[in-house]
């Protein structure tokens, strides 16, 4: 059996994301997600409101593209932060994109001096929840009926290293 040809690295640049981002997150979230798409509306007010960071990875070439995206969300006076999605997209998956977009994330909230960081997944996400266990999250519950289709969520929380 011939060997599988090696996919190029992703380039890329973790920023923090502008409105001018609004039609690249829209087209990310449409391709990624079948369930739950956030509104162009939520974007932009998850882009500028005090209680959410919204990060993406810029590639280095392809136009700066956006390879994907992580979205973290904080209420006021809690100690745990909201890991509320990562998008990538897939020509990146596989690439470092996410796991690099989930430790901005992580590092968003220690800026914040938040303890805790919590998430929801789809059980089928088999490559999420690896990522997810790889990096120290913890299955701690299953959400019947989560999401809007009426599947079942899995949660996890990792608790946060100072630094």
């Amino acid at each position: 059996m011939p060997a599988k040809p090696r996919s190029r690295p992703v380039r890329f640049d973790i920023r923090k994301g502008r409105p001018g981002d609004l039609d690249a997150l829209m087209a990310l979230e449409q391709s990624v997600f079948t369930v739950d798409h956030l509104s162009r509306r939520s974007f932009r007010n998850f882009l500028t409101s005090p209680h959410s960071v919204l990060m993406v990875a810029q590639e280095n070439g392809r136009g700066g593209a956006i390879a994907g995206y992580v979205h973290v969300l904080f209420r006021p006076n809690s100690r745990a932060a909201r890991l509320y999605s990562i998008g990538v997209a897939a020509h990146a998956a596989g690439r470092g994109v996410g796991i690099a977009l989930l430790q901005a994330g992580e590092q968003a909230a220690r800026k914040r001096r938040i303890g805790i960081m919590r998430l929801e997944v789809q059980p089928a996400n088999r490559a999420a929840i690896a990522r997810y266990e790889k990096s120290g999250y913890r299955r701690t519950g299953i959400l019947p009926g989560y999401y809007n289709d009426g599947g079942d969520a899995l949660r996890y929380e990792k608790v946060l290293a100072a630094g």
